[in-house]
């Protein structure tokens, strides 16, 4: 049966913050689709917890702002991308209440009060707007109510991109087509074509055996990208984030750095407190050294975990301030009120991805990259908390002003050849795919994870350039499922992590190596990667 095909004037492949903004954005009389590979609001964004960073405060500023993401992004931040998105920031805050969703005020009783704005690690000020603990989850279910609104977004659940459809124009240039997209519930592969598509997916840190993320973070976008022929940059640095619940049924639940933003304090399994051994900023340092704190210390002592603190602080703040993190630690046991919190580090952000300009265009003519998927230059080796959100909502808001500018100029798309599968069977070992995603995510975890060596990282290329070789021969072979595509994308963006871990001989911000632990002043550029079919390549 013949596949059948879609048109949109924008195709958005993803449904978090990112995408949805944008698509709100976009002129209503533009035909716009909105991609998700489980339900619309599973992602990302609906698990973030802690909260939006925005110069909200008269004391606090601008520049302020702009010096704590350049130190946190530890010399790789682009300046001017910092400082245009920062100066976004309260226009964009202005956009979300506009659209319903609800923060935070200092007197709850009071709609006229001052929102509570709380301050996390690398910020010199209190500039993170939240709803109470889970801020995701507001932003994500308003946009996806906005979102549902409108008649010219259509919304499609459990379907799954599987590869960008381009086209060449003579022999120096290719532009966008579509994309090619698994129906799941209908098991069935369908043409999108759309003369601008936006790469919205999220990021790629179920690449790694412990992860904050759920499980659609598998890095489609970077990887079609990379296929497409698009550049990647900064793929070494994963941060992984301090502060994750232990316990065998917790699968990872986020404990948010909020908490230590309000005084909770880490700890021994004896008592003893340990981060201002480690750093000045004690539990308030950025991510990366809490992380690699906690690293060493249960690498030193045998410890399955560590513990935060935060008893010393009212019942009635801790419920009031945390009441997910205070109820989810209940169903497990642990009343926060009372006890501490066993944490582990966990994956937790993509800093790296698809590299773009400032408007979010890619190396491919009609595709844009925003969000986790994108490098803009915001980051750098480091993000700091709270920055990420804030760069889904200023580069919707960028894209769709350009995607607007650009999209009159763009040609209509010819015939798009359907997808073929008429050489390919249903696989009776699927246990091949399992078996694999286990392994790529425990040697990326064991290899490729908070501390690095040169023969760690090469035990991990062996290990990952197998597995393509056995992933791409069973890809070949047998129709597509969601399982599959995954993992193909993990092992594409895992080895662009390797690749790019082996790149940068020195540490810095989330990369750090035994074998050069000091950072070095001549590798203070991006880690850029070029793929074969990358096209400026052909004029040359």
């Amino acid at each position: 049966m013949p596949s059948s095909r879609f048109n949109h004037d924008v195709l958005i492949i993803g449904s978090g913050a990112a995408g949805l903004s944008l698509a709100l954005r976009l002129d209503h009389k533009l035909r716009i689709a909105v991609i998700a590979k489980r339900e619309l609001e599973e992602g990302n964004t609906f698990y973030a917890q802690g909260g939006i960073s925005a110069v909200l405060d008269e004391e606090d500023s601008i520049e302020s702002h702009v010096r704590d993401t350049l130190v946190a992004g530890a010399g790789l931040c682009e300046e001017s991308v910092v400082r245009d998105t920062v100066k976004r920031g309260p226009e964009n805050i202005q956009w979300l209440l506009d659209n319903g969703v609800r923060f935070t005020r200092e007197d709850e009783k009071n709609p006229r009060s001052e929102f509570h704005l709380t301050r996390e690690g690398g910020h010199s000020h209190r500039r993170v707007i939240h709803s109470a603990d889970s801020t995701g989850q507001e932003v994500e279910l308003t946009l996806v109510s906005q979102a549902k609104k409108c008649g010219n977004i259509d919304l499609f659940e459990d379907h799954i991109a599987i590869d960008l459809i381009t086209s060449s124009r003579g022999s120096k240039a290719k532009r966008i087509l579509g994309c090619y997209i698994l129906d799941v519930g209908n098991d069935r592969v369908e043409t999108y074509a759309a003369p601008v598509v936006v790469l919205a997916s999220g990021g790629a840190n179920k690449a790694y055996l412990y992860t904050s993320n759920p499980d659609v973070t598998t890095g489609d976008g970077v990887a079609m990208a990379w296929r497409a022929g698009c550049r990647v940059a900064n793929m070494e640095f994963i941060q992984f984030h301090p502060t994750c619940l232990y316990h065998p049924h917790a699968k990872s639940f986020l404990i948010t750095e909020a908490l230590r933003g309000e005084g909770a304090t880490l700890h021994l399994p004896n008592g003893e407190r340990f981060m201002p051994a480690f750093d000045e900023r004690a539990e308030l340092a950025p991510r990366d050294i809490v992380a690699r704190a906690i690293d060493h210390e249960m690498k030193r002592l045998g410890a399955d975990c560590v513990y935060l603190d935060i008893t010393h602080k009212p019942a009635s703040f801790i419920r009031e301030h945390f009441p997910t993190i205070h109820e989810r630690c209940l169903e497990f046991g642990i009343d926060i009120t009372r006890e501490r919190i066993p944490v582990v580090p966990a994956a937790h952000y993509t800093c790296g991805g698809v590299m773009t300009d400032k408007s979010a265009h890619t190396d491919i003519p009609g595709l844009y990259a925003i969000g986790e998927t994108a490098y803009t230059g915001l980051h750098g080796a480091n993000r700091m908390a709270s920055n990420s959100l804030l760069e889904c909502l200023v580069f919707g808001q960028i894209a769709a002003q350009n995607i607007e500018k650009q999209i009159t100029e763009i040609e209509s798309i010819d015939e798009i050849k359907p997808w073929d599968e008429s050489r390919v069977s249903d696989s009776d070992e699927r246990v091949v795919v399992s078996h694999n995603w286990d392994e790529l995510r425990r040697f990326m975890w064991d290899y490729v994870g908070i501390v690095r060596s040169n023969k760690r990282l090469e035990r991990a290329k062996r290990r990952a350039n197998l597995l393509r070789h056995e992933i791409d021969e069973y890809y070949s072979n047998f129709r597509v499922n969601n399982d599959l595509l995954e993992l193909r994308n993990l092992v594409e963006v895992s080895d662009l992590i390797i690749r790019s871990a082996q790149l940068r001989k020195e540490s810095r911000g989330l990369h750090y190596t035994i074998d050069f632990p000091n950072k070095d002043k001549h590798q203070k550029k991006p880690t850029v990667l070029i793929p074969n079919n990358y096209y400026p390549a052909i004029e040359e």
